[in-house]
């Protein structure tokens, strides 16, 4: 299916040309461009096929064509069922559920989300976030190489933790920097010689023994808030990597329960809440925690739309 990207031709662009307005006002890199320039009907002006160097006016409508993708060789496509929470043709939000990788690797070769997404969708496969696979919630797919980079860089995240021990309602920033573990090829650890890692969060409630806690990671480490938790001496239920322990729920418990993005068609914000898996509520219960309906109402005001 064409993909075209639309666009009025704003007031400070007038008396420009069809290929500043598309690099301006579209994102377009030249080389997309000139992909475009080869496709029949690629660039038109106001319905008009035309060259990129054709002069606009204000009010005018730019649209560009983007060529479609080929599919992803190295992934094989696998019938299944996937929770799919947003659909357009520029981006899907699927819901991914614990103990599935993103990605095929040793042992996963046929079972990750990347080839459910392939048997669906033709097999072009663009991540935006990547979560472990032990880590369940929203996974943000771009629908096209163009796709990726714009909801790259509007994309927010939120995650809902459930951390062990109390800690009091309010918000904090941990900002440590992270580095590879020396004793594990998978572990991280807090270590002054490793990256700069900042994570936000606010605590939502806390029980005697654990706390429900919304994320925000700032930037984008392996582990990242599984090792500054650890690090702040609240581990995450169920994490046994660093610290946890598994009498409440058998997996770490974190899923990616919000997400925040701009459409890359036309820049609209758009976001996409995930319901909580029956063990990570069943973890907030034995935690006497709030229950899901409780939970989903503290939710609704974490990255709003509307500024």
């Amino acid at each position: 299916m064409e993909k075209r990207l639309t666009v009025l031709v704003p007031e400070n662009m007038d008396g420009r040309m069809v290929k500043d307005v598309a690099r301006s006002c579209l994102s377009l890199s030249s080389t997309r461009l000139k992909k475009a320039k080869r496709i029949p009907g690629g660039v038109t002006l106001n319905g008009r096929e035309v060259y990129v160097v054709e002069r606009v006016h204000a009010g005018d409508t730019v649209s560009i064509s983007i060529e479609d993708e080929a599919p992803s060789e190295n992934v094989t496509p696998v019938e299944g069922e996937m929770d799919v929470r947003y659909e357009d043709e520029w981006l899907l939000v699927i819901n991914k559920p614990a103990h599935m990788p993103v990605h095929p690797s040793a042992g996963h070769a046929q079972d990750s989300l990347a080839n459910l997404a392939a048997a669906k969708w033709g097999g072009v496969f663009r991540p935006v976030n990547r979560i472990d696979k032990n880590t369940s919630g929203l996974v943000l797919c771009a629908q096209n190489a163009f796709a990726a980079p714009e909801l790259a860089k509007t994309a927010q995240k939120c995650y809902l933790a459930l951390v062990e021990g109390p800690l009091p309602v309010g918000s904090g920033r941990i900002d440590v920097p992270i580095a590879r573990r020396g004793d594990s090829i998978i572990g991280r650890c807090v270590r002054e010689d490793g990256k700069p890692s900042v994570t936000e969060y606010t605590v939502l409630a806390a029980s005697a023994s654990h706390a429900l806690v919304s994320c925000f990671p700032v930037t984008g480490r392996t582990h990242q808030i599984r090792v500054h938790f650890s690090w702040l001496g609240h581990p995450l239920a169920g994490d046994s990597l660093y610290g946890g322990h598994t009498d409440i729920i058998a997996r770490h418990a974190l899923h990616c329960a919000v997400l925040r993005f701009n459409r890359p068609a036309d820049h609209e914000p758009r976001r996409v809440q995930s319901p909580l898996p029956e063990d990570f509520l069943a973890a907030c219960c034995a935690a006497y925690l709030p229950d899901k309906e409780e939970i989903q109402t503290m939710l609704q005001s974490v990255l709003p739309c509307a500024e």
